[in-house]
């Protein structure tokens, strides 16, 4: 477990960050996993999603989930406003890249963490699953979370919600078909 924390302490020590906001709380995302920043656009909503998937988005001719974090965290669905906006990520997911968009009140900036502005996540007190982040990066007297992006949006998750909810479909198609509907 020691060796896991120190190996996961090491990667959020590599370089820079994308921060941004989601329900008034800083988040940071290794700059290597960000392609770009889009304005929110018209998302496609899509039937038998989890609510923390907002819907799909079309960037430049590919169809891209896109995540509301703050409801993945448990928090209210984000509030659109004109600084919203979409961060598409590249997530690595047991070889294959995926690419997920992810719904930002705004973003921040771009910031270098030296070794020691990196502190171990806390065991408690954050929204986040702690397996979900990597640390938190000292900004003044502030911290953001840097999330490991790739837990967070992992096809394992994703697979595990679609698989439930096929489980689940035939259960709710039972009543009615007995009905003759």
């Amino acid at each position: 477990m020691k060796a896991a924390l120190e190996a996961k302490q090491e990667e959020a020590t590599a370089g820079q960050f994308l921060t941004f906001f989601i329900a008034g709380e800083e988040y940071a995302a290794s700059i290597l996993k960000v392609r770009e920043v889009i304005e929110y656009d018209t998302l496609t909503a899509v039937p038998n999603t989890p609510a923390w998937i907002r819907g799909v988005v079309n960037v430049r001719g590919s169809v891209l989930p896109v995540v509301d974090l703050g409801v993945k965290f448990g928090l209210p669905p984000s509030t659109i406003s004109r600084f919203s906006c979409i961060v598409i990520t590249e997530v690595d997911s047991d070889g294959d890249k995926l690419t997920l968009g992810v719904l930002a009140d705004s973003v921040s900036r771009v910031i270098e963490f030296a070794p020691n502005e990196i502190e171990a996540p806390p065991a408690f007190g954050t929204r986040v699953k702690i397996e979900y982040l990597l640390g938190l990066g000292a900004i003044g007297k502030k911290f953001c979370q840097i999330l490991d992006i790739d837990k967070v949006l992992s096809a394992d998750e994703l697979l595990a919600v679609s698989n439930a909810q096929a489980e689940a479909a035939p259960e709710e198609e039972t009543p009615e078909t007995d009905k003759g509907v």
